[in-house]
């Protein structure tokens, strides 16, 4: 498995159904904050995120965020959520995620990671062994440092593109 490959691709993480996160064994979602959980400049979330929050809640499924971060912009942008996180992930490294699983008592192939960038939250998903789910950034604005990653996403995307590997889905595919 190639360290740039989700292993699904997802138009945005408030389509992934729990029901099909339960059918595939998966208990909890660690998922980035800016841009794929909320909009980065948009620390209060929509009603989307929260009406889906509570749809994860309801089955039982745990929503936990991973995020390069610090702890003050994390809790900061939680505030209103009352999500677990984990701070300062070190992402591409599988540091914050190998730690959110152990917080949690749970294997690989119970989580899955979520988020909007290939070189960050791609590589430490799949050096964790987690499977991934990239999604559509929420907006197309980044703060400074992620527009650097943005910049070499695009060689790569095109990549994947041309492999045929470059199609957004509304829920994750069951069968992988």
């Amino acid at each position: 498995m190639s360290l740039l490959t989700p292993t699904w691709l997802v138009g945005a993480i408030y389509t992934i159904k729990p029901t099909t996160l339960k059918s595939q064994g998966i208990k909890a979602v660690l998922t980035d904050l800016d841009n794929t959980l909320i909009a980065w400049d948009n620390p209060d979330g929509t009603p989307q995120l929260r009406d889906w929050l509570a749809a994860m809640q309801a089955a039982g499924i745990i929503v936990m965020v991973v995020s390069n971060n610090n702890e003050q912009r994390i809790s900061h942008a939680l505030r209103r959520l009352d999500l677990p996180h984990q701070a300062r992930a070190l992402k591409p490294l599988p540091v914050g995620i190998n730690k959110a699983m152990s917080r949690l008592k749970l294997r690989p192939e119970e989580c899955i990671m979520v988020g909007d960038q290939i070189l960050t939250d791609m590589i430490a998903g799949n050096l964790a062994r987690v499977r991934t789910v990239l999604v559509r950034p929420l907006v197309q604005t980044d703060q400074w440092n992620t527009r650097i990653n943005r910049f070499f996403e695009r060689f790569i995307m095109m990549g994947m593109r041309l492999r045929g590997r470059l199609e957004y889905k509304e829920d994750i595919d069951a069968r992988r």
